[in-house]
């Protein structure tokens, strides 16, 4: 029984992830500001990361895990660099 609420719940979480993940891409492309780019790029790779936990899960192996934590690594540095940019206009200083 808890085997089939779990991979219910993994399916659903799975499929809304998904279309969360459809909509910020649809803000990537149409955001009228930089900003709104980021912010969308932002959830888009958080909605990437739970959507890998969720694989993770589902099938019991751990390489989704590690690669969500590589994803959510690179997805904050990306972040904090292109805020950094928006905010200076250089990276690097």
């Amino acid at each position: 029984m808890s085997a089939i609420i779990l991979f219910t719940a993994v399916s659903i979480a799975q499929l809304l992830l998904s279309l969360s993940m459809a909509i910020a891409s649809v803000r990537i492309v149409i955001g009228p500001r930089a900003q709104d780019r980021i912010i969308s790029l932002d959830t888009l790779y958080i909605c990437a990361m739970l959507l890998l936990v969720t694989f993770g899960i589902g099938t019991g192996r751990t390489v989704y895990f590690e690669a969500a934590l590589v994803i959510g690594l690179l997805g904050f540095v990306a972040t904090v660099a292109l805020a950094k940019f928006l905010m200076r206009g250089e990276v690097i200083e």
